[in-house]
This record gives C-alpha cells, structure tokens and sequence, in this order.
C-alpha cells in the first residue's frame, strides 16, 4: 500500500494507518467510510446501554499485507451509573516499551470521550493476549524494577474543550509528573 524506499517510515505509516485510518476512516467495500470514534461517541450519547460500543483495528483483509498488524486490536466502552469506562484487547504487548505509553493513550481517551459525553471517568480495563518482555530488555526492566516509583501524575484537560476534535496538544497537560532517568532500550518489531 505505501511504497517507501525506508523500511522504517513504512512501517509508521503501517502502523498509523492501522489504528487513525481505522478509527477514523475506515475503507467500506461498497465505497465511502465509517468513522467508529464518531459512531461510538453518538452511541454513547444515545444508547448508553448499548454492548455495541466497539472499535476495531483488526481488519483481516490489512493483516497479511500489514508491516505489523495492529496490537491493540479492540475498545469497548461502557456507561454504569453516569461513569464510563472502556476495556482495551491489545493482541501483544511489549511491557516494558509499549505497554506503559498504552495505559497513558487509552486512558487520555477515555478522559476526552467522557468529557464529550458529560459522563464521569470509570475504569480503564486492559486485557493483553501476549504479554511479553524482549531479552535485549532484560537488564532495562531489572533497572526500572529496582526504583522506588513516585505518586501519579494527574491529566488536565482545558475546561473550554468539549469536543474530541476541539483538542490540540496544548489543551493537555500532565501536571505533577516525577520521574527517574531514562532507560533506552532497542524497539523489537
């Protein structure tokens, strides 16, 4: 699909076009798209007790061609006494790299869709299929493991923003973020 002399940029172009495209503007075989963050914001506004709140990245007509299929493979929201919550099925999950800038975007989304909506934030549920830490990570982990952990941060997002597509970068914040060192450690794909 994308003929790119660097191996690398394919692979992100791979990898946005399996979760933003997908999201956002997922190719229908009978012409047009479905915009699933759309539709599912309308659900929840709608039919809060809806099961069908889902998004999908897993599209097996992309995943043999795919440079890497989609880990995080489905999201399913769901509204309980004005709270919703989202459970994400991520296929693979690298834990020490991935896993970790994951909980941060999921949880980012279900704050943004909540405000959207007018509903309280519940619970991010996250369910992995593989988890995994590479051998070349070994001794990162051993590091990261060996660290007193400091208090959570807490996101802000600027009150004057309602709608999902209203947020830019500087209307996010992560306010009281401590943290150790970096640890690096080589991307596997």
């Amino acid at each position: 699909r994308y003929l790119h002399d660097d191996g690398r940029r394919q692979r992100q172009m791979c990898i946005r076009d399996s979760y933003g495209a997908q999201w956002r503007h997922w190719e229908k075989r009978t012409g047009g798209f479905i915009d699933q963050i759309a539709d599912v914001i309308k659900q929840i506004k709608e039919t809060p007790d809806s099961r069908r709140m889902i998004v999908t990245a897993w599209n097996p007509e992309d995943v043999p061609t795919s440079a890497l299929p989609p880990c995080h493979v489905m999201f399913q929201f769901y509204v309980v006494d004005g709270k919703i919550s989202v459970q994400l099925y991520q296929r693979s999950g690298d834990m020490f790299l991935g896993v970790p800038f994951n909980i941060a975007s999921y949880s980012l989304l279900l704050n943004m869709i909540a405000r959207e909506t007018g509903l309280k934030v519940g619970e991010f549920v996250h369910t992995l299929g593989d988890a995994h830490i590479y051998r070349n990570h070994f001794s990162q982990v051993k590091e990261l493991l060996s660290r007193t952990p400091y208090d959570s941060p807490e996101l802000w997002l600027n009150p004057e923003k309602k709608h999902i597509e209203d947020f830019e970068m500087k209307d996010i914040k992560v306010l009281n973020y401590q943290h150790h060192g970096t640890i690096k450690a080589p991307v596997a794909v």
